[in-house]
């Protein structure tokens, strides 16, 4: 669109131009045709067809890459997901949970109406707009029937709606068309839940599921509980972020956020580190990353 305005310039992007024909011709070829000078990308190109900047430098481009600062900004400003799919060829998966400060979801009763405040689950319908799938387990899809949708403040649905599926070996009501779909059974559910698809995995087998996952093109996956699903997904090393919302209660005993009994020692504990901390209303939102 620039035309001759572009000759001489500098290119600034997030990753290495494509040095492959698509679609499309490669991008390398187009930035060398319209007189590019400089480029600056953040993230090489490690697809099979590998980039374009050695084309582009062959042609006389200064080609300058970003350092570890640039590429950590580019993971948290919304590439994280599609980069880490195409770096460990599976999604990245998320879990979200809503505690105590002692690391409660519910009290010793079961009351859990409301552990946050209205703005941390405002906060999180947004998350819920943003990734490609939502999961609970059978147990919390049984005792709670939650919509799973990504709602705005006025309870409207936002234009993005991932799909919802349902872990766990036991059947549930309204399941039409079993099928198999990567070796695991698969239920389609449709009583009640018009909003957006939902499946139902008979499997516990997370293996098989990221598979699933893999195979059906998904870069996002949020995974909302309940403690036992949440539990285990963690103990096997399995979750790449948690997003925790923690309220300013202590309830003292009552329901953990996540259990598992794969984990009985301090030396086996899922480490993870800090990526950033933020007040939502009168709770603070947690996002955490796995420890390398």
């Amino acid at each position: 669109m620039a035309g001759e305005a572009a000759r001489g310039g500098t290119a600034i992007v997030t990753l290495e131009p494509c040095n492959s024909w698509g679609k499309t011709g490669p991008c390398s070829h187009a930035l060398a045709e319209a007189g590019i000078t400089v480029l600056h990308y953040v993230f090489a190109d490690t697809t099979l067809f590998g980039g374009g900047a050695q084309y582009l430098t062959e042609r006389g481009v200064t080609c300058i890459q970003g350092d570890d600062a640039q590429r950590a900004q580019v993971r948290l400003g919304g590439l994280g997901a599609w980069l880490h799919k195409q770096e460990t060829g599976r999604p990245r998966v998320t879990v979200k949970m809503a505690a105590t400060l002692d690391g409660f979801s519910a009290a010793a009763d079961g009351t859990s109406q409301w552990i946050t405040g209205e703005e941390a689950r405002a906060d999180a319908h947004l998350e819920r707009s943003r990734v490609d799938a939502i999961v609970v387990g059978t147990g919390t899809f049984a005792a709670d029937n939650p919509a799973l949708t990504a709602r705005d403040p006025h309870g409207n649905l936002y234009p993005h709606q991932p799909h919802r599926y349902v872990i766990g070996t036991s059947a549930l009501a309204g399941e039409v068309e079993l099928t198999h779909v990567s070796g695991i059974p698969s239920c389609a559910i449709s009583e009640g839940y018009a909003a957006a698809p939902l499946t139902h995995l008979r499997t516990r087998e997370w293996e098989d599921v990221l598979t699933y996952f893999a195979d059906s093109d998904y870069q996002d996956v949020l995974v909302e509980g309940g403690p036992r699903l949440v539990g285990d997904l963690l103990a096997r090393g399995y979750a790449d972020r948690v997003l925790m919302y923690t309220a300013p209660m202590i309830l003292g005993q009552g329901l953990s956020a996540a259990h598992s009994p794969l984990i009985d020692t301090l030396p086996n504990a899922q480490r993870f580190q800090f990526v950033s901390c933020e007040k939502v209303g009168a709770d603070l939102k947690l996002v955490l990353e796995r420890k390398l």
